[in-house]
């Protein structure tokens, strides 16, 4: 197995995300630090900071220059950072009037923050989309089922009648959320990068402000103090992506689990098979989401580690967060892609469903029953009624309605409690109001 199966040619097509991938190359970084310097040169030379000749020939020569990774390699072993060896690469590639400007008063971590931030932006606008389509395929699967009753499972066991409309809509409630929280998350995350040497701008003299404010509006990015060592940022964006991947993951789990032989209330299109036993058809996408979303909520915890920065800056904790922060985006960004192939595939059992609402002899409706009686008497009185047809039943078999309504005082309506959608209008008013915020929201944009 490779060092990163995320990226893997042998695995990439069950958790890569080959988009992501591109966004968090070598090559991606190299050209958003380019980009950075670009900027950070207009912006200078219009404030006088730097010659305005200076500004237009390095503006003009970086947009056109390209280094290779393979390149920097020995220079980042020995630095332990991108930017010395990228600026001598480039000074090397520069008129000689401009290279001696470039990255003026900068400092590494600088042009590593911007070009990750800038990369940032496009791997968010792309999961924001990603999110987007999903619910908008969820809300339209929950649509179709809004009438379909199947049976709701509480600690794995079965609890009572409910409807699978809801279910799905409960799957996409939290991606509603998680948009919200996206839009409120990017102003903060998306956040200019320039502190100089020691995060206090001393190389830039009287235009410090003006300059790390003018390079904010060059970049598209918010304006903000230089943040170093103040990581609560990722920190924020490492709990966004974990929680993104936790609720792919919990819909990962009910698939895998209504799948099962035993329950069989979906089948998955194109499900895995097994080497030794061609009967089986495995939930490999149900259950890639769930592992993808355990592997999230440990890639966070590394970088909220991360987030300890000693003094002004620290390469320990950065370095750490290299290692933590892309496999976590890249991680979720695959199971934002996998969920949507795993919803694709899903083709539902309405028959087994009912099979399965039928075989419980009637216990699950021990809630509805309960209630009906209590409303004619005493609550206390319904309850031991209850629980006494349920112990017959569980004992002798038959239906527990039957056996309730040998001891129950008349005048409830056996008949109709029977039906398992009895006593759901109040799920079907869950889901629609669920259906209507899904409909409000993709409408919005």
């Amino acid at each position: 197995m490779s060092i990163s199966p995320l990226d893997s040619a042998l695995y990439r097509g069950l958790l890569g995300d080959p988009e992501v991938s591109a966004l968090l190359s070598d090559e991606a970084e190299i050209a958003a630090m380019i980009r950075a310097e670009s900027a950070l040169a207009r912006v200078q030379a219009r404030l006088g900071v730097i010659p305005a000749e200076a500004g237009a020939l390095l503006s003009r020569h970086l947009d056109q220059i390209s280094i290779a990774p393979a390149k920097l390699a020995a220079g980042v072993a020995r630095d332990g950072v991108v930017a010395p060896a990228l600026v001598a690469a480039l000074r090397a590639e520069l008129p000689p009037e401009a290279a001696h400007w470039l990255h003026w008063g900068m400092t590494s971590q600088d042009a590593q923050d911007i070009a990750l931030i800038l990369r940032l932006r496009d791997v968010l606008t792309l999961f924001d989309q990603r999110l987007r389509d999903l619910i908008a395929e969820l809300a339209r699967l929950a649509q179709a089922n809004r009438d379909l009753p199947c049976l709701a499972r509480t600690r794995l066991q079965a609890a009572a009648p409910t409807l699978f409309g809801l279910r799905v809509a409960q799957w996409f409630a939290p991606l509603l959320r998680h948009r919200e929280r996206l839009r409120e998350v990017r102003p903060r995350l998306l956040a200019i990068q320039l502190g100089g040497a020691a995060g206090n701008l001393a190389a830039f003299g009287p235009q410090a402000r003006a300059l790390m404010d003018g390079l904010a509006d060059e970049l598209g990015l918010s304006r903000a103090e230089p943040w170093h060592k103040g990581r609560d940022r990722f920190e924020e964006l490492a709990g966004w992506l974990a929680m993104v991947a936790s609720s792919l993951g919990t819909i990962g789990v009910d698939i895998a689990l209504l799948a099962q032989g035993e329950v069989a209330e979906i089948r998955l299109a194109g499900a895995g098979g097994s080497s030794t036993l061609p009967q089986k058809q495995n939930p490999v996408l149900a259950e890639v989401l769930v592992s993808l979303a355990r592997h999230a909520a440990t890639l966070a915890g590394g970088v909220h580690q991360a987030g300890i920065h000693i003094n002004e800056r620290d390469g320990m904790a950065w370095t750490l967060e290299w290692l933590a922060l892309p496999q976590l985006v890249a991680t979720t960004g695959a199971a934002l892609c996998r969920a949507r192939d795993l919803v694709s595939a899903l083709r539902i059992d309405a028959s087994r469903m009912q099979a399965n609402l039928d075989s419980t002899q009637g216990l699950i409706l021990a809630e509805m029953a309960s209630f009906a009686l209590a409303a004619r008497g005493s609550r206390a009185e319904a309850a031991a009624l209850v629980k006494t047809a349920v112990e017959t039943t569980l004992r002798d078999g038959g239906h527990l309605l039957d056996h309730l309504a040998k001891i129950a005082p008349s005048g409830a309506d056996w008949a109709a409690l029977r039906q398992h959608g009895a006593g759901l209008g109040p799920a079907r008013a869950l889901l629609e109001r669920l259906l209507e915020t899904a409909s409000t929201s993709l409408k919005a944009e």
